[in-house]
């Protein structure tokens, strides 16, 4: 049976991960240990006791998910062995695309932690704009609905825009934009029939054109950065299809905190490629709820912790 590798992104946080695989993986508490060490700050306290506040804050949530997944993967690795089968791609959900590129060999976990660290401090810092997700209104709708929106903004508002910023699911779409502009499309796609609109409780509008100096900062990020070609494909939040070169991950990580995380149709080009089980790597299971409404039966598996770990240790297929 084919596999990928998922790893969650921002959201997916909480207090406590990672802290059970310290006492039974020398592997990951060396990744704890370099996260550390890097950022010169005790990242594995905070993944591990907090305080919640601190660590869901943007530019210390994503180093710390990134270091968790990362320490879950190297676990993994170090007790499974050879009986760890390879995915044939790897992908990751915004700031899961790091840890996938870390898994696909295009980064190292020090570089990576790095640029992560780079990309949440930009974002951080950005203040403008919101989002919101909505629920039960198909994308065809949503995306007419940004369209009218943004075109009626445009001449009295600066960055009178919005986007549909995540496609996470049939059902569940996410929007980001101006302040204003979101709202605008909220109150449309309640009217149109959106079974439920919820306001993020984030500080600026990821995923969108609004985010145009957090691209440019990572572009200057990457100047300094060794990249290297994919030994396994990653299907990209951009396109949704797969990178296998250096050059196309230096686009995609500027590309794509600008750009919507097309989650729906990245699933589906795996599904395409052969994939039939989907083992998502990192704490929570958002990923695994995501792909189950868009791919009904998908083998799914979860390794979010170290009992995880040993229910894959038991599995015939791991």
């Amino acid at each position: 049976m084919s596999i990928a590798w998922v790893f969650p992104g921002q959201g997916s946080q909480v207090v406590g991960m990672g802290r059970d695989l310290i006492t039974v993986s020398p592997a990951a508490r060396r990744i704890f240990a370099t996260a550390d060490e890097i950022l010169d700050y005790p990242l594995s306290e905070l993944c591990f006791s907090g305080p919640e506040a601190d660590l869901t804050a943007t530019e210390n949530a994503q180093p710390a998910l990134l270091t968790t997944s990362m320490a879950l993967l190297a676990a993994m690795q170090e007790l499974l062995g050879d009986r760890l089968e390879q995915p044939i791609v790897v992908a990751g959900h915004s700031l899961g695309e790091f840890s996938a590129l870390v898994a696909g060999g295009a980064l190292d976990f020090t570089t990576a932690l790095r640029l992560v660290r780079r990309r949440g401090e930009l974002m951080a810092a950005a203040h403008e704009g919101s989002m919101a997700a909505i629920i039960g209104l198909g994308a065809d709708m949503l995306e007419q609905i940004c369209q009218e929106v943004s075109a009626a903004l445009q001449n009295e508002h600066a960055h009178g825009t919005v986007v549909i910023a995540n496609y996470n699911a049939p059902d569940q779409l996410v929007i980001s934009g101006s302040v204003v502009a979101v709202e605008h499309a909220s109150m449309l796609a309640k009217s149109r029939g959106a079974k439920r609109v919820i306001p993020l409780k984030v500080s600026a509008a990821f995923h969108s054109p609004l985010m145009i100096e957090a691209a440019e900062g990572m572009a200057q990020a990457l100047t300094n950065a060794t990249v290297y070609d994919l030994t396994i494909p990653l299907i990209a939040n951009v396109t949704a299809e797969p990178l296998y070169h250096a050059d196309d991950v230096r686009r995609e990580i500027v590309a794509q905190v600008v750009a919507p995380v097309r989650w729906i149709a990245s699933i589906q080009r795996m599904v395409a490629l052969g994939v039939e089980t989907f083992v998502e790597i990192g704490p929570g299971k958002v990923l695994t709820g995501l792909i189950r409404r868009i791919v009904p039966g998908a083998r799914l598996i979860n390794v979010g912790t170290f009992a995880d770990i040993q229910s894959l240790m038991a599995m015939q297929l791991v």
